[in-house]
């Protein structure tokens, strides 16, 4: 996880993180007790055995323990902490980490991939018509986490409306990024890019910061001020992440496996808008890494080609502006906040490895 930016915060964001696995870990147990059961599913019939439960929670709960940078609960719980709520949303962090583990299950199916976090994907160790049923339940699972929150109807209402909403615009951005790596030769605008990432990213990291803010007693244009900053960072990390899987290879995944998944990201949007004769020629080497695999020749042609017009430094320079420009505006108004030192500490650590 993107923590290292001193000790002393390290310490800060552990005692967090500690709190929040153990509540991720409540809503999504190795096995269900009836308290939990009844929480989820109300009055279930008597047929129903543990064996049909452990269908839905053991490969979601297996993905979501392999890790992950859990930096959205963390961003949620300092939200909260801004807003002057202390840590009560650690109780709500669920709300973007299970929408996150359910999208990946979908993502690695739709996009065909092999590995997610350094082991085979859901769908290939439990089969695909369980992985798509588990991750669908759990988004639904998420909400179960709103009902059982200590709060009132009203803030229950608002909860239920913004995560509804950043879902809806969730699966929007994935529709967008489907739509352009199921054909090579298809390669978006910059504009259009930033508008996928802004939903499919930028989405759960906005939900993360207004659930916070709004749990922790803030109005709604407060929680929608910090809502487009915490977007914003979200659009700076999946750039950041782009880069990376062609530099270096993502952690868990496959150097390059962007390219055969038909993925049109910004560093190949930035060569093609300095070089857009190279079009036809990046087109044939997806296609050919798609039909080859991992170790096409086709993979390297691609990440060398990007390296050498400079468009994986450009990619990179503009991810990190986009962090440290949101840093500042999340400076420019709460200053004097020990949480916002500490959400800043958060933004400034995801441009480690870079």
């Amino acid at each position: 996880m993107y923590i290292g930016y001193n000790t002393d915060m390290n310490i800060e964001y552990a005692s967090r993180l500690e709190k929040i696995e153990a509540v991720l870990a409540s809503f999504l147990p190795a096995a269900a007790d009836d308290n939990w059961m009844s929480a989820s599913f109300s009055v279930l019939p008597d047929a129903v055995r543990s064996v049909h439960l452990k269908t839905l929670l053991e490969p979601c709960r297996s993905l979501m323990l392999r890790g992950g940078k859990r930096w959205r609960p963390l961003l949620m719980v300092l939200s909260c902490e801004l807003a002057g709520g202390g840590e009560r949303a650690i109780g709500l962090t669920p709300l973007v980490e299970f929408p996150h583990t359910a999208s990946l299950i979908h993502d690695d199916i739709e996009d065909h991939a092999e590995e997610r976090r350094g082991e085979p994907a859901v769908h290939l160790l439990y089969g695909e018509d369980t992985a798509i049923n588990c991750a669908s339940w759990l988004y639904f699972h998420t909400f179960s986490v709103i009902d059982s929150f200590p709060c009132s109807d009203s803030l229950k209402q608002d909860l239920y409306r913004l995560v509804s909403r950043e879902l809806r615009r969730l699966h929007l951005g994935q529709a967008m990024d489907i739509h352009w790596h199921r054909n090579p030769s298809l390669i978006p605008s910059r504009s259009e890019y930033e508008a996928m990432v802004s939903l499919k990213t930028g989405t759960l990291s906005r939900l993360a910061a207004e659930a916070g803010m709004i749990a922790g007693g803030a109005s709604i244009q407060d929680a929608s001020f910090l809502g487009d900053i915490a977007a914003r960072i979200g659009v700076g990390f999946q750039v950041i992440d782009d880069v990376r899987n062609l530099a270096t290879g993502n952690p868990g995944k496959k150097r390059g496996d962007d390219i055969v998944e038909g993925k049109k990201s910004l560093p190949v949007l930035m060569h093609v808008e300095k070089h857009p004769g190279d079009l036809p020629l990046l087109s044939s080497l997806f296609e050919q890494a798609r039909t080859d695999g991992i170790n096409s020749p086709a993979v390297e042609r691609v990440i060398e080609m990007v390296q050498s017009s400079g468009a994986l430094d450009r990619a990179r320079e503009y991810g990190i502006q986009c962090i440290e420009s949101s840093t500042l505006s999340l400076r420019g108004r709460y200053h004097k906040s020990t949480a916002c030192e500490l959400l800043a500490g958060l933004f400034d650590t995801m441009r480690e490895g870079l």
